[in-house]
């Protein structure tokens, strides 16, 4: 099983985009990952709420089923570790 990239579903949105340089990360590193777009607004992200204690995007659920969120630099930071595969 990979991880998971949860983020918002503006897929096409590159750049400075926090999402878009968690998953570029994620490629760069030849982690194997799954995207799971959720709601764009948020006070749909009732399961972002409950697994992180936030309502902001990206978070990585690792295979484990914990999640983990941090703002996309930090996150970047710990893929480039060798912390997710």
């Amino acid at each position: 099983m990979a991880v998971k990239l949860h983020r918002c579903p503006t897929m096409f949105i590159k750049g400075p985009h926090p999402c878009w340089q968690v998953q570029k990360a994620l490629d760069e590193a030849g982690v194997a990952y799954e995207v799971v777009k959720g709601p764009l607004m948020r006070g749909r992200r009732s399961q972002m709420v409950e697994k992180t204690g936030q309502n902001l995007y990206p978070a990585i659920e690792r295979e484990d089923g914990t999640w983990v969120r941090r703002e996309s630099k930090a996150l970047v930071a710990m893929i480039k570790a060798g912390e997710f595969g």
